[in-house]
């Protein structure tokens, strides 16, 4: 029997994915994934790395990415973004909702789309999938950018997020009355008060589909929240470009846990933004993105 969870009123299907206000639809192996391929005359030569894939984090789908996706097409760069399995446009299935899920579903995005070689971007949870995409084909990436990356120590949850990992009273706290407490839990990402509105207004869309809140209940339950230092510490040892930026004013993954990605990878460079909370690229993109650009432009494709 499904768990009734209030507010899922909708099927996610062919019908329901036309009032997606952007990108396309591309069916993989373990389900339909939504995303957004733009894809801006070069400037480099051919065979220099200009393709960025953008990887969004627990809960909030890929609009988070719009200033930087904009800002990186208009610079010259390939982007890609997608909602990752569970999230947004893209398929609820029944699965476990775990990092080979979500690796796998990179993965099989960037065959079906072509993308051999890539930099990656990961925020928050992204940043978890991300590193675990390197540690699995480092041959396919070429740099590798964090912000605010989840995976350096266990994320401490609220209330009613605790009560949700536990069998049948997660599935009572999260379907009776979790709703409200998933939108202004967000609201906690950002510094600025301004932006929360909105921001929570976006979100509330994807939660009308069946299937989101047992994908975010099965997300907690299977260790993506969990840490991933060990990972973080075998792709530091690879070697590779490595960017992390950080919001000083982050409530969601706190500020000090940039110490530990930085132990983890020592040669990454390192940028905190003062005033910011866990989104500093979609609350300060005047800061961040020039500082992407940069990172991403400096000896691209050697």
């Amino acid at each position: 029997m499904t768990f009734p969870y209030l507010g899922e009123t909708k099927d996610l299907n062919e019908t329901a994915r036309r009032d997606a206000s952007s990108g396309a639809f591309i069916s993989l192996p373990s389900g339909v994934t939504h995303y957004e391929l733009c894809d801006h005359p070069r400037a480099e030569p051919a065979e220099a790395v200009r393709d960025i894939v953008l990887i969004h984090g627990f809960s909030v789908p890929y609009f988070i990415f719009d200033p930087s996706f904009e800002f990186l097409t208009q610079a010259g760069f390939r982007v890609l973004r997608y909602d990752l399995f569970g999230r947004g446009w893209s398929d609820r299935p029944r699965v476990k909702y775990d990092i080979h899920l979500f690796v796998k579903q990179l993965a099989d995005l960037l065959d079906a789309l072509q993308m051999d070689k890539v930099n990656l971007v990961g925020l928050s949870m992204g940043g978890a999938i991300s590193v675990a995409f390197v540690d699995r084909y480092p041959e396919r990436v070429e740099k590798h950018v964090l912000i605010d990356p989840a995976g350096a120590r266990a994320i401490k949850l609220p209330l009613v997020l605790k009560a949700a990992k536990l069998p049948l009273i997660g599935e009572l706290a999260l379907g009776l009355f979790g709703s409200e407490g998933l939108v202004k839990g967000i609201a906690s990402d950002l510094f600025d008060p301004a932006l929360v509105a909105e921001f929570q207004s976006r979100y509330r869309i994807q939660m009308q589909f069946k299937g989101f809140k047992r994908a975010i209940l099965s997300t907690m339950r299977n260790g993506m929240l969990e840490p991933f230092y060990e990972t973080y510490r075998r792709v530091g040892r690879l070697g590779k470009q490595t960017l992390l930026i950080f919001g000083q004013n982050d409530t969601t993954v706190p500020f000090e846990h940039s110490r530990d990605i930085l132990a983890a990878i020592p040669h990454a460079e390192f940028h905190a933004i003062e005033n910011c909370g866990h989104i500093p690229h979609y609350e300060k993109p005047e800061i961040v993105n020039p500082i992407l650009k940069r990172f991403l432009e400096a000896n691209a494709g050697n």
